[in-house]
Parts: C-alpha cells; sequence; structure tokens
C-alpha cells in the first residue's frame, strides 16, 4: 500500500514558530510506519527546497512562479490538487490521496485505523482536532473550524473522474478547502467517515504576524472561492448548503 501525500509549505526563515510547526508535522508523517511520498506544490516561497531536501523526504516537488497566478494571488489549493491528481494517475501504484495542512500532528496510529475501514473506496477525516493557540491546547471535545487532515482512498479510475470535475473549478489563497472536499466526495460517491473517536489531530496556529494575512485578508478570499464554489456545485448538482451551512456535511 502507498500514499499520495497533498501538502505545502510557508517560507521557511521567515518565522522560528512557522518553521517549527512544519518540522514537527514532517516528523510526524516521516515516523508513521507507511510508503509515503509528498506531492508538493510551492508557489516561490523560499527555502522550501531546501527543507525538503535536508528533512530527507520522499517527494515530488512542483513550483508554481507567483507571476502565473491572478493578481495579487498568492497560491492556489486547487492547482495544488490538480498536480497531485496527476501523478496519482501517471504513477498509478497509490491507494490513498491525502490532504493535510503542514500546522499538525498527525497521530501515529493513523493508517491502523484506516485499515479497519472495510470499504473499496472511502473519504476519512477528523473533526474536531485539538486546536492549540498560544502554547494551549483548547478543549478537544469543541467543534473548532477547520479539518486539516482528510484522506482518500481511492482507484486510478476515480481520480480520473476526480480529475474531470475540477477542470473547470478555482480556488485561491484562503478558504472554502474543505467544504470543496466533502463535496468532491459526493461526487465521486464515496461514503464518509468521520474518524474523530479514533484519531486525534493537534492543530497549531499559524504566526500570521509573519505575513500578510489578517482577518480581513482571509474573508475576502473566502467570499471570492466562495463564488467559484457555489458554480462547481450547482454543476454538480449538489447542496448549496456545502457553501453556506456551518459544516452542513458532517
Amino acid at each position: 500500500m502507498k500514499a499520495l501525500w497533498l501538502v505545502s509549505f510557508r517560507p521557511i526563515g521567515k518565522s522560528k514558530i512557522n518553521d517549527s510547526y512544519q518540522n514537527i508535522f514532517v516528523d510526524s508523517v516521516k515516523s508513521l510506519n507507511f510508503d509515503i511520498k509528498f506531492s508538493l506544490t510551492q508557489f516561490d516561497e523560499p527555502n522550501v527546497r531546501e527543507f525538503i531536501m535536508e528533512k530527507n523526504i520522499n517527494h515530488k516537488f512542483v513550483n508554481i512562479p507567483k507571476k502565473e497566478l491572478p493578481e495579487g494571488k498568492k497560491y492556489s489549493n486547487k492547482l495544488m490538487l490538480d498536480n497531485a491528481l496527476n501523478q496519482f494517475i501517471d504513477e498509478g501504484d497509490y491507494q490513498y490521496l491525502i490532504f493535510s495542512t503542514a500546522d499538525i500532528i498527525v497521530p501515529s496510529n493513523l493508517f491502523k485505523v484506516l485499515s479497519k475501514i472495510k470499504e473499496d473506496k472511502f473519504c476519512a477525516f477528523i473533526y474536531p482536532n485539538t486546536h492549540v493557540t498560544n502554547g494551549k491546547i483548547k478543549n478537544n471535545f469543541w467543534p473548532h473550524y477547520g479539518i486539516d487532515l482528510i484522506v482518500f482512498k481511492i482507484s486510478k479510475s476515480d481520480a480520473i473522474k476526480f480529475k474531470e470535475i475540477i477542470k473547470s473549478y478555482h480556488q485561491y489563497d484562503w478558504g472554502i478547502i474543505e467544504n470543496f472536499y466533502m463535496a468532491a466526495a459526493e461526487v465521486l460517491n464515496l461514503k464518509k467517515f468521520n474518524l474523530f473517536k479514533f484519531l486525534n489531530v493537534i492543530k497549531f496556529d499559524n504566526d500570521f504576524e509573519a505575513f500578510v494575512e489578517d482577518r480581513t485578508w482571509q474573508i475576502k478570499a473566502w467570499n471570492e472561492n466562495q463564488k467559484y464554489f457555489l458554480e462547481f456545485l450547482k454543476e454538480n448538482k449538489l447542496s448549496k448548503l456545502y457553501a453556506y451551512g456551518s459544516y452542513y456535511y458532517l
């Protein structure tokens, strides 16, 4: 069994806090007893390539220059997914496609729990996570926003369909990521499993002061991405509640 892990890293060397979280994330993945390859799509973030090489990560690295994005945009999770699906299809020997952020600690029993799901294909996730803010753990039974680890067990033919349904979809910068993945799982006819009773994801708050990503920027990006997402939902005949409901899809 093999897993392709879709992720992107923040600039290295700009914030000691963020660098530390990304180090912790990589180490938690490397400690898993599983054949994992990272599908990395970056957008001119400095020092990431060197960081990856230093950490000795099995990976495929793609850089998309920011100048190729719409003016003012910094990154795109849709383009990251495009690259990962191309790799999944072309290499053809993966069973899992995993999306995560790079500011979490991945539970050590992840694949043990996944192996117990008796479905040929599925979408699994962990919600809520255990949120860490300013070094303090918030209560892990409260539904904090964000799904930061999503696992698709799919075939090559499923990946080809996944690639097809996102051809006209757009997403840039922050927001609507997990909403989209959960809606895509419905299009792919995947049964969903929330594994929070068996797995604990620790989520760190990033050092946003190191970047121009305040709450105003997040809201603007979210609203723009919601418009793209509503078009995707209409095209695939899915409920608008994926875009409006507070985690309606759970």
